[in-house]
C-alpha cells in the first residue's frame, strides 16, 4: 500500500489549499480514508474522515472550513481546506484503513505527509 500525499505549503490566514492523497497497491474504494494532522510537538489529530459509503466526520476544529471527498476511480483523496488558520499549521498525513483491523476506519496505513503552513 503507498499513500502519497501532494498539495500543502504556506499561506496567509484566510487562505485556502487543497490537499490531494493518491493511493496505489489497496482496494481503495471499499474502504475508509482519512486525513491527520501533526503540528510540531503536539500529537497526531484526527481531522477528517470519510466511509466507502460518503460518510463524513469532522474534528469540531476544522468542520465548516474543511471538505474531505474522494474519487475512487482516480483513487485519491482530497481536503479541502478553507478559511485557513495559523493553528492549522501541521504536517497533513493522508491514512487508510488496514482491513487486518477491527471497525470500519481502523488507519493501520500513512503517507510521508505534506507541510501546510498558515501565517497571520
Amino acid at each position: 500500500v503507498q499513500l502519497v500525499e501532494s498539495g500543502g505549503g504556506s499561506v496567509q490566514a484566510g487562505g485556502s489549499l487543497r490537499l490531494s492523497c493518491a493511493a496505489s497497491g489497496y482496494t481503495y474504494s471499499t474502504y475508509c480514508m482519512g486525513w491527520f494532522r501533526q503540528a510540531l510537538g503536539e500529537e497526531r489529530e484526527g481531522v477528517a474522515a470519510i466511509d466507502n459509503d460518503g460518510t463524513t466526520t469532522y474534528a469540531d476544529s476544522v468542520k465548516g472550513r474543511f471538505t474531505i471527498s474522494r474519487d475512487n476511480a482516480k483513487t485519491t483523496l482530497y481536503l479541502q481546506m478553507n478559511s485557513l488558520k495559523p493553528e492549522d499549521t501541521a504536517m497533513y498525513y493522508c491514512a487508510a484503513h488496514d482491513p487486518k483491523r477491527r471497525g470500519s476506519c481502523s488507519f493501520g496505513y500513512w503517507g510521508q505527509g505534506t507541510q501546510v503552513t498558515v501565517s497571520s
